[in-house]
C-alpha cells in the first residue's frame, strides 16, 4: 500500500528543514554559536531553579568532569545537565566553552563543570572549593584514534580546523588518513594529557573511569558508583530512566551508520583491531610509547590472542 500524498509531503518538508538546520549550524560563526549556547544554558539553569525542586543536595560544592576528546564527553555532559541531576544534587550545569572560561579561572560554586579537556597539572591549578569531587574518563587510545578518524572525516560539526583535516582525510586513502590522525592527536597533546591523569598520584577526590565500563554491560553499576563518588544520590529507578533517555541508541536514530554521518558511532571496545594494520600500529606505537599498557589496556599481542572478541 502506498503512503498518502500528504505523508510524503511531510517527509520532504522535514528533510528540507533538517538540511536547512544542518547548513545553518555548519555555517554559523563560532561566536554566534557560543552566544546561543550561553543563552540556552542560562535559560535552562533559571528554569531548573524555578521548576525543579531540590530533594537532596550533594555534600560537595563542585563536581568536575575531566577528559580527553572521543570519550563520549557530549553524552556524559548531557547526562550531567539533565534536570534529575540537579534535583538530587542542587548542582547546576556549567559548560566551560559556553562561559569562555580560560584555565586556571575559578568555576563558581554549586556547579557541575562538564567536559574539561585539560592536563592533570593544569587541573591542579584551578581554584576549587575545599569540598569537591572530580572524575576523569579515559579510553583505549587506539580506539580514540579510530573514533577521531571517522569524526574528523565525516561527522564532527565544522569548527576550528575541522574542515582542514576533513578535506585532507577525504582526499587520502584510509591508511594515510589514519597516519595523519595519529600525528594530529600527538601534536594536539591528547596522548600526553591522557598519560598525565593516569600516572598522577591517586587521591580520594579524583576518580578514574574507563569509557568501556561506562558504556558497557555494567553501565548501571558503573554510573551508580560514579554518582556516589560525586555525592549525587539518584534513586535506582530514576537513574535507569536517565540512562535510557540518553542512550546511544536514541542518539543514533537521527544519524547515519557507523563511520558515515552519525556522530554517535558504535564505539565498541577494541574496534581498533578492525582498522589497524602493521604500519598503522607502528606509527601509533612511535607516537604513544607505552601509553596503552600504562592505561591498563592489553597490548596488541594480548588483544589479538584474546578469545571470543
Amino acid at each position: 500500500m502506498s503512503a498518502p500524498p500528504c505523508f510524503g509531503s511531510r517527509i520532504r518538508v522535514k528533510t528540507l528543514i533538517d538540511r536547512g538546520l544542518t547548513f545553518a549550524k555548519h555555517h554559523t560563526p563560532s561566536s554566534v554559536r557560543v552566544a546561543a549556547r550561553w543563552a540556552m544554558l542560562e535559560s535552562r539553569n533559571v528554569r531548573s531553579r524555578l521548576t525543579v525542586p531540590v530533594v537532596a543536595r550533594s555534600e560537595y560544592d563542585n563536581v568536575y568532569h575531566c577528559t580527553v576528546r572521543k570519550t563520549a564527553s557530549q553524552w556524559v555532559k548531557a547526562l550531567l545537565h539533565d534536570p534529575v541531576v540537579y534535583r538530587y544534587s542542587g548542582l547546576l550545569p556549567f559548560d566551560q566553552r559556553v562561559h569562555r572560561r580560560r584555565y586556571p579561572d575559578a568555576i563558581p560554586p554549586g556547579r557541575v563543570a562538564s567536559s574539561l579537556f585539560i592536563y592533570h597539572k593544569r587541573f591542579t591549578t584551578i581554584s576549587k572549593p575545599e569540598k569537591y569531587r572530580a572524575f576523569f574518563i579515559l579510553r583505549d587510545p587506539r580506539d580514540i584514534v579510530v573514533s577521531s578518524y571517522f569524526s574528523l572525516r565525516s561527522s564532527h560539526t565544522p569548527m576550528g580546523d575541522i574542515l582542514v583535516h576533513r578535506k585532507i582525510l577525504q582526499e587520502k586513502p584510509f591508511k594515510e588518513g589514519m597516519l595523519h590522525v595519529i600525528g594530529h592527536l600527538k601534536e594536539q597533546g591528547l596522548f600526553s594529557a591522557l598519560r598525565s591523569w593516569v600516572v598522577a598520584p591517586s587521591t580520594e577526590a579524583i576518580r578514574l573511569v574507563r569509557y568501556e565500563d561506562l558504556t558497557g554491560e555494567q553501565q548501571f553499576d558503573e554510573m551508580t558508583q560514579l554518582m556516589r563518588h560525586c555525592g549525587i544520590a539518584i534513586p535506582p529507578d530514576e537513574l535507569a530512566a536517565l540512562l535510557d533517555r540518553h542512550s546511544f541508541s536514541r542518539k543514533r536514530k537521527g544519524g547515519g551508520d557507523a563511520g558515515t554521518l552519525s556522530h554517535y558511532r558504535k564505539g565498541k571496545a577494541g574496534d581498533w583491531r578492525n582498522h589497524f594494520d602493521d604500519d598503522i600500529y607502528e606509527a601509533f606505537a612511535a607516537a604513544t610509547g607505552d601509553l596503552v599498557e600504562v592505561c591498563g589496556y592489553p597490548s596488541r599481542d594480548q588483544a589479538l590472542r584474546a578469545p571470543g572478541d
